[in-house]
């Protein structure tokens, strides 16, 4: 055993742990390095604490290949004969091992190794041996021309992993900490399409077609955004250190999807970016292009009809007509003719050349069937007949027609009761709810009543030709105290209203809200805060402005630090009758 080149090992030790943690990532591996003195120059996983630290035991194996100078696979732990004597066979933990010399001048001066813990990386170790063995060799004698070298830049071990990531049949991308792409290897480029110029050239976004709140192991499909391109795929980050590594799964869906098909940035009329509202977003970036029916529950107000419609506008359907019934809102007689149509003579008072219905209308395209739960035990069957036999029987015909339709159907009910109480049919709960899409109320979207209500200040100054007005914070705290009972279309209703009585050039302040925004708020200014569960905000609002002029005694000043316009201020002056 030679020992002469240990010293030179040490002095790469920093260089040598961060190649070690990048190698781990591309290989999806442990991976350890050990000196010819079996001390521990590197490793991740459970070996990254002992680094530094001579191995006392489970030594047997590098002390082979080290002895040998000859490459070392173990994919039957405890079994093997090299791990027969071995003090900690019974309890080794680990599953699989795949070692290599490092090898200077006919010495051995260390041993680099990766290492399975579970029998899944065990399988890879054992499904790519010999594509290991020929990386880690590479690896090996470029990493002990630096040794020799005697270079302690990082340069020559990212020329390692440089050479590594080049040489690899899997697509990585190379960022930064600023998520700028540095560099992408042939198969990555031949993924995307595009050149290693213009990879360096253009802005390049990664981002998560799923948004979820727990961090998911293992590869998932990510939308990677190339200047105005975009393309759907599959893989997994890695950060170490100031780099990260973008490691493509080996299947690729191999399909470019565009602007309109993003989860993030699809839906104009969906307005949020909580988690409900972004994982709803999502869900209907997939569904979209499905022919299945969808229902959709949630409580009055909470935009159903705004959902059926984007997931309408996203479909192959999209060209063709999008048509909505609010099935609470019509009397079952007429609801029956409307939906299903009818020939001539088919009743008293039809029409005399008939009439054809909703769901003939919507061929080829979309039914929106609102408050569904309203509709009659005898509408429930024909409607099941159609969504069963794909055709419709008008009323006073004999001759059924084909239609090609998808069912899109809301409700704020709760079926199961219904169902319990006979007074909705499970065979047709089970054909509408195919794929179940829950609305949240606007009270849950932590985050996004903000987001709302200045789009609908923007909407609605637009509608009613005024002037966009401010909104003061304290409104805006008391609208996310507020619990919403009617949500969106409550809360879009109440900006139409201050949009209208907002004196042009003013904020909307607190004032101008309805008494039944009286709630018990926290009120703070930079001096005091107020806190009393028997004042209304009103009052609470007339004890912050009072203390102010007291203490200030320049109205400019407390306008300024209340955060309001003059004018607001002269205007709750007078309101509050304070001198």
């Amino acid at each position: 055993m030679n020992t002469a080149y240990t010293s030179e090992l040490m002095k790469l030790q920093p260089t040598i742990l961060e190649f070690t943690q990048k190698l781990s990532a591309v290989l999806q591996l442990d991976a350890e390095v050990v000196d010819a003195n079996l001390v521990r120059i590197a490793g991740t996983g459970p070996y990254n604490k002992f680094i530094g630290k001579k191995l006392n035991t489970s030594s047997r194996i590098f002390r082979y290949i080290i002895e040998t100078k000859n490459n070392k696979v173990v994919v039957k732990t405890r079994t093997d004969p090299i791990c027969e004597g071995c003090t900690t066979r019974d309890s080794c933990e680990e599953t699989a091992f795949l070692g290599v010399p490092i090898i200077l001048n006919e010495s051995c001066i260390g041993v680099i190794s990766l290492v399975a813990f579970n029998q899944k990386s065990r399988e890879l170790i054992r499904n790519n041996t010999q594509l290991f063995l020929d990386y880690i060799q590479h690896i090996s004698q470029i990493f002990v021309i630096k040794v020799s070298e005697s270079k302690k830049s990082n340069s020559g071990l990212d020329d390692v992993f440089s050479s590594l990531i080049n040489n690899m049949d899997q697509g990585v991308l190379v960022l930064d900490d600023c998520n700028r792409v540095l560099h992408g290897n042939a198969p990555a480029l031949a993924n995307l399409n595009i050149t290693q110029t213009e990879l360096t050239n253009i802005e390049i976004n990664i981002q998560p077609l799923l948004v979820h709140d727990n961090k998911l192991k293992g590869p998932e499909q990510h939308i990677i955004t190339l200047g105005k391109r975009q393309e759907l795929v599959v893989g997994q980050f890695h950060v170490i250190k100031s780099q990260q590594l973008f490691l493509m799964s080996y299947y690729q869906p191999h399909n470019s999807i565009s602007q309109d098909d993003t989860s993030v940035n699809l839906f104009k009329d969906i307005i949020g970016e909580s988690s409900q509202m972004l994982q709803l977003k999502t869900l209907i970036a997939r569904i979209a292009k499905s022919p299945s029916s969808i229902l959709i529950d949630g409580e009055s107000g909470t935009g159903k009809e705004v959902f059926a419609k984007a997931i309408h506008a996203h479909s192959d359907r999209n060209k063709q007509s999008f048509i909505a019934i609010n099935c609470a809102a019509i009397p079952e007689q007429l609801l029956e003719s409307e939906l299903f149509g009818y020939v001539k003579g088919a009743f008293t008072g039809a029409l005399t050349k008939g009439r054809v219905g909703l769901i003939q209308a919507a061929n080829n395209g979309t039914l929106f069937l609102d408050e569904i739960g309203d509709m009659s035990m005898t509408l429930q069957s024909k409607l099941l007949r159609v969504l069963e036999e794909r055709e419709v029987m008008p009323i006073g015909s004999n001759s059924p027609v084909p239609v090609n339709i998808r069912i899109i159907s809301a409700t704020n009910r709760n079926f199961k009761e219904m169902i319990a109480q006979n007074d909705f049919r499970e065979d047709l709960y089970y054909r509408l709810n195919v794929i179940p899409m829950h609305l949240p109320a606007l009270r849950e979207r932590k985050g996004d009543i903000e987001h709302l209500v200045y789009h609908f200040l923007e909407r609605h100054s637009h509608a009613i030709g005024a002037y966009y007005p401010g909104i003061t914070e304290t409104v805006i705290n008391s609208l996310n105290a507020y619990h919403w009972p009617g949500n969106i279309r409550e809360l879009s209703n109440l900006i139409e209203y201050l949009v209208n009585i907002v004196p042009v050039g003013d904020q909307i302040d607190v004032d101008l809200l309805p008494p039944y925004f009286d709630n018990r708020v926290e009120v703070s200014d930079t001096k005091t805060r107020v806190k009393d569960d028997h004042l209304n905000l009103e009052e609470i609002e007339k004890i912050n402005i009072e203390e102010c002029i007291s203490r200030l005694g320049n109205r400019k000043l407390v306008a300024k630090e209340l955060g309001i316009g003059v004018a607001t201020l002269y205007r709750k002056i007078k309101k509050y009758q304070l001198s």
